[in-house]
């Protein structure tokens, strides 16, 4: 492919990026209205914590329920879920499911019913049983200060 051609793809791709973007760990607050039309949900609005050091995005579907959960600064840092079926990962994860991905198999023993995994940046728990699953994801490093991981539910 020739050099020109190949600047006009990257430059095609880099430009198209933000189209695909969707919350996820790590993204912003403006990207939840994106997640809320991929999964066919309704907004149930947002609320701030008691601290009023985050505000809690929820998005509900005929499927799950998620929340996410952004800093002050517009950052998401975590995301819980409920509902029939486990929400996409891959999608929610954002950047760290490459991570969350590389430390599940790791761990072999974690591949049962309820299962946590820990890596250097990322806690996910994941449980529950047909038709009522649950789980959460979060950074540590993003959570904000005076903020408990126990809020992230």
């Amino acid at each position: 492919m020739s050099s020109p051609r190949r600047a006009f793809f990257l430059m095609f791709f880099t430009l198209s990026f933000p189209l695909l973007a969707h919350a996820h760990l790590g993204g912003d607050q403006n990207s939840v209205e994106t997640d809320r039309v991929r999964i066919s949900g309704k907004s149930n609005g947002s609320k701030k914590s008691t601290s009023g050091a985050y505000a809690i995005h929820e998005i509900q579907s005929d499927a799950h329920t998620i929340r996410e959960y952004v800093d002050a600064n517009g950052v998401v840092f975590g995301v819980a879920w409920n509902g029939n079926i486990h929400p996409d990962l891959n999608k929610l994860l954002g950047n760290y499911a490459g991570e969350y991905q590389s430390a599940f198999k790791k761990n072999p023993g974690k591949r049962k019913r309820h299962h946590q995994i820990q890596s250097a940046h990322l806690t996910v728990e994941r449980g529950g049983h047909m038709r009522n699953f649950k789980g959460r994801a979060f950074v540590q490093s993003m959570i904000p200060a005076g903020v408990k991981t126990d809020e992230i539910k």
